[in-house]
Formats: structure tokens, sequence, C-alpha cells
């Protein structure tokens, strides 16, 4: 079994970190953009928003080759972005308009690319599992050498469909690096108030699933461990499993007060661990960016973001017959 160590940080250039910083200012920026449109009504329904878990799914996407997989829970923008997705896509579908990715019809928790290999996003607290792991044996049995990062977070750790598919992907040696990003709390339950274990990685052991516990708010820390992961997998060992620990800043979604903790604790961890503010220090330290470059970039995100928003509002609605479009699939597709 692996220690809980993580991983030795891997040696990255200057550009791979300026984009690291890119990546992850664009997923809050747009995350911010996101809660202002919520604000406004333009956005329907549960919005959840994954300000402050950055590192986690860019770091893992610096580990990932073309034709990898990702499949996620509800808190999935971030995903989105990070594999590649249109930023205007996106937005466009939270606003319920045809111009995205499901046609306005999926909404925040159900939009899919087949393009970039991203499979949702999923409404029902660890549904997406035992999906992970059904792409993962597709993976297989065509013997394409490909991973799927199967996504869920603390709270669905203790579903027990995690541990019927435990079970089945060791069994079957399936590629599948399943991913807790334990951001602290379930809902508004705090992991300590609902999970006796010490830590959620060393279930694993019980099937025989190597893992280990990762720094989610670094990066480069994420990245180690996920080439990690991503080499265990591909060269037929099975599964494994990551322990991402990290942060949610917002609510469980835009309609929680997040009664259940303080402002000092909020303001602790962005003052003391901010994912972005670490890169940023890096990359002015090591005389990678002056302040005028992040400035730079900051105003080209915001303005990446600013479209995204207005291509989303001048989107229109989808058709009234495209209620009836999508549901069943097409004979010899």
């Amino acid at each position: 079994m692996a220690t809980r160590k993580t991983a030795k940080k891997p040696n990255v250039s200057a550009e791979e970190l300026l984009e690291y910083y890119r990546e992850m200012l664009l997923i809050r920026r747009f995350e911010e953009k996101a809660g202002q449109l919520y604000g406004m009504g333009l956005i329907g329904g549960f919005c959840h928003l994954y300000i402050g878990q950055e590192a986690v799914v860019v770091g893992l996407e610096a580990a990932a080759d073309e034709g990898d997989k990702r499949v996620t829970s509800y808190r999935d923008h971030g995903h989105m972005l990070a594999c590649g997705m249109d930023p205007k896509g996106v937005m466009a579908e939270l606003t319920g308009r045809a111009g995205g990715y499901s046609k306005g019809k999926g909404g925040s928790m159900h939009m899919f690319s087949k393009e970039k290999h991203f499979y949702g996003g999923h409404g029902i607290v660890a549904a997406q599992v035992p999906i992970g792991a059904g792409l993962a044996f597709a993976d297989k049995y065509l013997g394409n050498d490909r991973v799927t990062f199967t996504y869920f977070g603390d709270g669905a750790a203790n579903q027990g469909q995690v541990y019927e598919t435990y079970n089945m992907a060791e069994l079957w040696d399936l590629p599948v690096v399943f991913v807790i990003e334990n951001n602290q709390y379930a809902m508004g339950t705090a992991v300590k108030r609902s999970t006796k274990s010490p830590s959620l990685w060393e279930r694993g052991a019980a099937y025989g699933i190597p893992g280990e516990e990762v720094d989610g708010m670094d990066v480069l820390a994420v990245k180690a461990a996920g080439e990690k992961a991503v080499a265990h997998c591909r060269a037929g060992k099975g599964p494994y499993i990551l322990e991402v620990m990290t942060y949610r800043y917002r609510g469980h979604s835009m309609s929680d007060p997040a009664k259940y903790r303080t402002r000092e604790e909020v303001q602790k961890v962005r003052e003391e661990r901010d994912a972005i503010e670490h890169v940023r220090e890096l990359l002015l330290q090591g005389k990678h960016a002056s302040e005028e470059d992040l400035k730079a970039i900051d105003k080209d995100i915001k303005a990446i973001v600013n479209d995204a928003a207005e291509f989303a509002k001048e989107s229109p609605e989808p058709a009234l017959e495209e209620l009836w479009t999508d549901i069943y699939a097409e004979e010899g597709v």
C-alpha cells in the first residue's frame, strides 16, 4: 500500500506554471461570473461553484493524455473548463440556452462533451462512480491504454455504490483513478461528524487498491500524484485512489448560507492556503512573471468570461420542439 506522503513534486517550466495559473484563474473568474448570473436570475435550478478547489482538476488534467476520460458530480464547471470545453458553451448551458453543450436542456449538472471525453456532471450523489468504472472497462476491453478520472466528494465516499465499484474495478484491474475531492464538508456536514475513518483513501485497502492523500491546494503536488496514479493504471495494475484535500470557499450550492462554519475559518484558508495565490507567489519569486504580466493575464481571463456571459445572454432559448429530441438513440448510431 502507498504511504500518506504525496509524490515528489515535478520540475515544471515557467510556461507550464503560467498555464496552470491561467487555467485556475479562468475557473475562478468563470465561477464568480456564474454566481453573479445566478443572483440575477439568469441561471435556474442548482448551481454548485468550484471556487477554492481549482488546483485539483488543473493538476490532474496536467497528468492526463489525449483520449483519457473524466466523469464527475454536480460541482463540475471547473472540470469542463480544465479539459478544454469552450467557456461560451458552458455558460450558455448554465443559462439554459440553445448554444449550450446540452442544447440548454441539461443545465449546471448535466452537460457532456464527447469531443473532450467529458461524461458529466451527475446530480445523484456517487452515481458517477460506477459510470467511471464502466468507461474504464470499455477502455480495457478496447486495449487503447486510456485512463478514466472518476471524481467524487467526501460525502459521496460514504455511499454503497462506491465500494461495489471498488470491488469490481480491482477484480477486473480497470484503468480508473478514483479522485476523492475532500473539501471538508458534505453539504453542511463536516467530515469529522459523518466519517469515523481517519482517511478516506485507505478504505481501498479492503479491496487491494493502493492510493494516497494529496495536498489539493498545491497544483504541483496534485500533478505529481496524478502522474503516479496514471502510470499505475497504464501499467495494467488496476485502479488507484487519490484523496485530494481541498476546500470550497462558497456554500454547497448558491442557495446555501453556509452557517455551519465560521467566516474566520474560510478566511484563514484564503489567506494561508489559496491555490492560485501559491502559484502567483512562485511566478513572482522565480521571476517568471511580473505583477504587470499577471494583471494582463487577469484582464485577458475576465474578457473571456465576459464574452462567455454575453454569448449566453444572446443565445436563444431552446425551441419547443427540442422537448422531444435526444430522448432515444437513433438506430445505427
